[in-house]
């Protein structure tokens, strides 16, 4: 690794393969913050009501988990890069069918959600494996930050610069350029996938084992806990807000602002996270990150101004990589050191997924539920309290996760799931 690189990143061995998946990531990452945010206004635009985008959602999170665990035996039996493709592909076919769709998109929310859903399942359940195989416990704060460092240049990037182009161009013609810039770059990120190496796994495929092992795995009990408890917050606050900030200004630039506040304290504190926040810190990380976001809900219950969600935007900017970045590597060092770690690290995966996404469906089915018996405007602000309390619960969650320390009497443990790791990286030149 060059020196320059070494001043940017810090002393971590990077390679081949880690570098095409980040960027691989970042391509996902500018193609979905360009225009999967605007998809939820250009539904509400159309039917203008919660409940058609509220369905959308909710068909992406059934999807989702269900397609996660077909990916899982696919990855399994053939190759989790060309699950990684076809997650791609189904991304890229997704925005294609919105093209087409247009002004009857509504009609098709449910289909719609569906398409994104199953795209989601195939793309994300092959990045997450192949981030487990790729970085090791000591790249893995790295890799999770840098990660949200492109994340967070897409979410600076993607929002505004659509925002602009939407409100510069008549009817629906700004819509269909950024749908249309999207499908062009998931097109690049499927040729990136074609520099990747191939990864076989051992042993069959059954992910129900690795569900059954929460009950002799406390640390994984916990970490299911928490994806679950993620969920909920993420369910609703994932629409609802992009939809409040253009109902109190009419305007897709104004929520490309917002975006762009948010993503540019994201992109300043992930840097940050990844160099800073070592691993005897990371669960005080958490509880801290976890306070100011459930806090921060109730600046925008009682105070409704387009100022009071640019700053609410900061805030969660600001939150959520101090929260994420040693979430995201306590998880993945759980399952690094859970039983048969190495033979079912993709079924670990799956199960997280289908704990996250139960939280998802489990808040847009409250969410649909509160808003059909009572008044949806004042129903909203106490749903958004309640479920907003999921990343603070993570921290309860994790607070009693201990990973086993590196004994000598460990060594032959540790020496049995490690190479699961080395052993593809020095054969297979990557994660």
């Amino acid at each position: 690794m060059s020196e320059k690189l070494k001043a940017i990143v810090g002393h971590v061995d990077v390679n081949r393969d880690l570098i095409l998946l980040l960027t691989i990531g970042g391509l996902y990452s500018i193609s979905i913050f360009l225009s999967n945010t605007f998809v939820n206004i250009f539904l509400w635009k159309q039917a203008g009501d919660y409940a058609t985008i509220a369905f959308y959602n909710l068909a992406v999170y059934i999807m989702q988990p269900l397609t996660f665990i077909l990916a899982g035996r696919w990855a399994k039996k053939v190759d989790r890069v060309i699950v990684l493709r076809l997650g791609v592909t189904f991304l890229s076919l997704f925005f294609l069918t919105v093209l087409i769709m247009g002004d009857y998109a509504e009609k098709y929310n449910v289909i719609l959600g569906g398409i994104l859903g199953i795209g989601y399942g195939f793309y994300w359940l092959a990045f997450h494996v192949l981030t487990f195989e790729i970085t090791e416990p000591e790249t893995r704060d790295f890799f999770n930050g840098f990660f949200g460092l492109l994340q967070s240049l897409g979410g600076m990037i993607g929002p505004i610069s659509a925002g602009f182009i939407i409100s510069k161009m008549e009817a629906n013609t700004g819509y269909t350029t950024i749908f249309t810039i999207s499908l062009v770059l998931f097109v690049v990120a499927v040729i990136c996938s074609f520099f990747l190496n191939r990864r076989s796994a051992e042993g069959e495929y059954n992910f129900r084992i690795i569900l059954k092992e929460r009950n002799n795995n406390n640390n994984w009990k916990r970490v299911l806990q928490a994806n679950y408890s993620q969920g909920l917050r993420e369910g609703i606050f994932l629409f609802v807000i992009s939809i409040w900030v253009f109902l109190i200004t009419d305007s897709e630039f104004a929520l490309g602002t917002f975006n762009l506040i948010f993503s540019g304290f994201s992109f300043f504190v992930y840097y940050l996270a990844t160099r800073l926040i070592k691993p005897k810190f990371r669960k005080t990380s958490i509880l801290i990150g976890g306070l100011i976001l459930y806090t921060s809900i109730y600046l925008i219950i009682f105070f409704k101004s387009y100022t009071v969600l640019l700053i609410y935007a900061a805030i969660i900017g600001f939150a959520y990589p101090i929260i994420y970045v040693p979430y995201f590597s306590i998880s993945y060092d759980v399952i690094g050191t859970s039983w048969m770690a190495k033979e079912k690290r993709i079924e670990y995966i799956v199960v997280r997924e289908l704990f996250l996404n139960s939280g998802r469906v489990s808040s847009i089915l409250l969410f649909l539920i509160v808003t059909y018996l009572f008044d949806t405007d004042k129903s909203i602000p106490y749903l958004l309290a309640t479920m907003g309390i999921g990343h603070l619960a993570i921290s309860y969650f994790f607070r009693d996760i201990h990973l086993p320390g590196k004994k000598p009497n460990e060594e032959n443990v540790e020496k049995e799931n490690k190479p699961l790791i080395n052993k593809e990286v020095a054969e297979d030149e990557n994660r």
